[in-house]
């Protein structure tokens, strides 16, 4: 007994001495984030290009591919515009890379598989949507990290009028909403092995380097929601601009929510449920439900509801996702004025027409969770702050 007693003794003591050596080394920062001089070394078969730059290099109006969606494309006077578009970026030959800071986060759900990210040129934003097919995105790509991207081999496109990194996607789904407008090519997300393939993380994230256009709504207004749309509301009148617009980061300032949606260029009140008539309820797809995104029956389209200044005079949309962890919360009451902060974007995913002006109302801010709204607001009537309030079916509704 004693001879096997001291043979375990010896041998747990050998493998406790012995198990270090087969403890893996814990990463090193210099193995996941690389510095100046590393960056350097990785392009130096090729060129970092600017954001614009890139987009004005590799973008066309055409693309590469066709059959393009049948809701594609519209005449503009002499102007043939294409909404959804694809080109190519060269596999071979020298390196073309992109850089920009991630200004997007996924943790509030409203920024599903897509990054935004920005690059300061002489003091002016230029900014990038990256269509990625990875969950959980934000635990990898926290807001404030700067990337490096070898972009060979993918894909520069327009969905919806909305630049962004992919790659070329074809959709013939019999089975979705408009199926016979939306057959053809069109950006499609870059799997997650190959997006890991072609970035590289640079330095530690440092969200206090983004930056921010601090406005309140008259100056996004006339900045950005009217100056690309003629006096009639039916001509977009600088394509190029409203495109180099999209993704750029803002703060507006001052604003109340209206209690008030879109409805094909039409203000539409919002309706508070109705226990008796259940209208109002974001479960059953009521889109005009009291809440930032009911339900859509998994149709998956982004709701806006609308916010303006004090007097009303300016307006802007701001948008959520059904899928967002906030969708079902209730919309700030009108008497409660703060802040939002998100991405700004014109989406355009069809052909004007009758039915669907191509209006200022077109434009829409997306925040990134609900620490992006109204953060600051405070009733007029100095009561308490505004709390944020989730829906729930057998509660009764807050009161105005």
């Amino acid at each position: 007994m004693k001879k096997y007693s001291f043979i375990s003794l010896a041998s747990i003591a050998l493998f406790a001495l012995l198990m270090p050596a087969c403890t893996p080394n814990a990463p090193s920062e210099d193995s996941l984030f690389v510095n100046e001089d590393k960056v350097k070394d990785i392009t130096s078969d090729g060129k970092v290009y600017d954001l614009d730059e890139f987009c004005q290099k590799f973008m066309t109006e055409k693309g590469d591919y066709a059959p393009y969606r049948t809701r594609s494309l519209y005449v503009n006077g002499g102007d043939t515009i294409y909404l959804f578009s694809v080109d190519t970026i060269p596999t071979d030959g020298p390196g073309v890379y992109i850089r920009g800071r991630v200004a997007t986060d996924d943790y509030g759900g409203n920024f599903y598989k897509t990054l935004v990210i920005q690059q300061i040129v002489k003091g002016d934003q230029q900014n990038l949507r990256i269509s990625v097919d990875m969950g959980s995105a934000s635990g990898l790509f926290h807001r404030g990290q700067e990337i490096l991207i070898r972009c060979n081999g993918l894909a520069i496109g327009r969905y919806a009028n909305q630049p962004q990194l992919c790659t070329p996607s074809y959709n013939n789904n019999i089975w979705a909403y408009t199926a016979n407008q939306k057959v053809g090519w069109a950006p499609g997300r870059i799997p997650a092995p190959r997006f890991r393939e072609a970035y590289t993380l640079i330095g530690k994230p440092e969200p206090q380097k983004l930056v921010y256009d601090v406005m309140d709504l008259a100056t996004l207004d006339a900045n950005y929601l009217q100056k690309f749309v003629d006096a009639s509301g039916q001509i977009m009148t600088d394509k190029d601009s409203i495109r180099h617009a999209d993704g750029r980061l803002v703060k507006i300032t001052g604003v109340h929510f209206t209690g008030t949606c879109d409805n094909q260029g039409t203000e539409q009140n919002l309706v508070r449920y109705n226990p008796l008539t259940g209208e109002g309820n974001p479960e059953v797809a009521d889109s005009y439900a009291y809440v930032f995104a009911p339900s859509t029956g998994n149709i998956g389209f982004p709701q806006s509801r609308y916010v303006a200044n004090a007097d009303n005079s300016a307006k802007v949309l701001v948008a959520a996702s059904e899928y967002a962890k906030y969708a079902y919360y209730y919309v700030p009451e009108p008497k409660f004025e703060g802040s939002i902060t998100g991405i700004l974007g014109y989406y355009l995913d069809q052909p004007p027409s009758d039915k669907y002006p191509l209006t200022a109302a077109k434009w829409s801010i997306t925040p990134c969770d609900m620490g992006d709204i109204l953060p600051e607001a405070q009733a007029a009537s100095a009561a308490p702050r505004w709390i944020p309030k989730e829906w729930e079916k057998d509660e009764p509704q807050p009161e105005e």
